[in-house]
């Protein structure tokens, strides 16, 4: 009898507790949020994960294994003052692009690597060379801190009262391009509470299936 009225349930209230096919579940953001719409050169896109469970990652990101140096493993805590921000976090900078002037999403990997694996929407492409004195001349780099990141000259010294909150990032937790910039950056003053790193970099949006874009061509 026990058997009969378990069978019975199950014919009841099959279809409340048989758990849905893998196809038919949501692959969403959050819990609660199954996307996020940012601007991005002027347009509304929207970020959302692939709602293939069967999709994988991209060869680019598959290797494990990096000659280090150069692709070294990067601590969690780049220099102290630096937030270190993870995608639920980048999704809400990336939700104020366009609509705070004082907030800026940057690209910072070579120029190759946006195109092919596009870039993440709202960020715009800065290759991290073009803040590298060793790639860059000094007069190009000042003319980035003034008129991207909103820096002021004041003689030989910068004032960045009025800078932008840059939030960077690259192609992961073994990419040292986004993290050679942010240095670079403290060491020419600018303040540590307005820089953030998004260390995952590509490698963990692409990990998650979150979406990107094609970059601008030149």
């Amino acid at each position: 009898m026990k058997a009969i009225f378990i069978a019975a349930s199950f014919a009841l209230f099959g279809t409340a507790i048989q758990p849905a096919p893998a196809s038919e579940k949501p692959v969403n953001i959050t819990q609660t949020v199954k996307a996020v719409e940012v601007l991005h050169q002027g347009r509304k896109v929207k970020i959302e994960r692939n709602p293939d469970t069967e999709n994988m990652l991209d060869p680019d990101f598959s290797l494990t294994s990096r000659p280090c140096p150069p692709y070294c493993i990067q601590p969690m805590q780049l220099a102290p003052g630096v937030e270190t921000i993870g995608e639920l976090e980048l999704l809400e900078y990336l939700k104020k692009v366009g609509k705070e002037a004082g907030l800026l999403v940057i690209d910072s990997r070579d120029s190759d690597w946006p195109l092919r694996s596009g870039i993440i929407p709202g960020a715009v492409q800065l290759p991290w060379q073009e803040l590298h004195p060793a790639h860059s001349d000094a007069e190009k780099i000042a003319e980035t801190l003034v008129f991207r990141f909103g820096a002021a000259r004041q003689g030989s010294l910068w004032n960045f009262e009025n800078a932008k909150t840059l939030v960077l990032y690259c192609n992961g937790p073994w990419c040292g391009q986004s993290p050679t910039n942010i240095k670079q950056l403290l060491a020419m003053g600018y303040p540590a509470h307005k820089l953030k790193w998004y260390r995952g970099g590509m490698q963990d949006w692409k990990i998650l299936g979150l979406s990107t874009v094609a970059p601008k061509q030149p």
